[in-house]
């Protein structure tokens, strides 16, 4: 049994990871309890004692099955309210959710392994089209600041 599955709540620390290609395309994967709400790979942290890279790992080879690529923390975070209906997830009284910021570059668009009960497809897409395919606003931010840390020196 998973810490996760010992845990009866969701810890509101997570990871958001853009995935994109050296050419900025990025891979945008649409919520299966919420079709047509589109995003990068997101999750939690399965222990509070978690580091975020290894969660940022784990969350995109559970969502997607790409295990290699270029893992760089961008150092940014976003503290947000969680969504209403998403905070039964969540212990009483927990309204908000810091996420820490990751980017995956990996060398091509590539065929991913959808986990079939969180996503129900998925699309690689120039990163404008992906921001403004978002539903997250942080999300959408995220991705408008890859070409930032994709630049020499970013």
């Amino acid at each position: 049994m998973s810490v996760a599955e010992l845990t009866p709540y969701k810890i509101p620390e997570s990871v958001l990871v853009v995935i994109h290609t050296p050419d900025l395309q990025v891979l945008m994967l649409e919520r299966a309890d919420r079709p047509g709400y589109w995003q990068c790979v997101t999750g939690s942290l399965d222990a509070p004692d978690e580091p975020l890279p290894s969660t940022a790992r784990r969350e995109v080879f559970e969502e997607t099955g790409i295990e290699h690529g270029e893992l760089r923390d961008w150092q940014l975070s976003n503290v947000y309210e969680i969504y209403p209906v998403w905070r039964h997830r969540y212990a009483p009284g927990v309204t908000h959710n810091t996420e820490h910021v990751f980017g995956l570059t990996v060398p091509e668009v590539q065929a991913v392994k959808l986990a079939p009960r969180e996503h129900l497809q998925y699309r690689w897409l120039p990163w404008r089209e992906a921001a403004d395919l978002c539903f997250s606003p942080s999300n959408a931010e995220a991705i408008l600041q890859l070409p930032r840390f994709t630049a020499p020196g970013g």
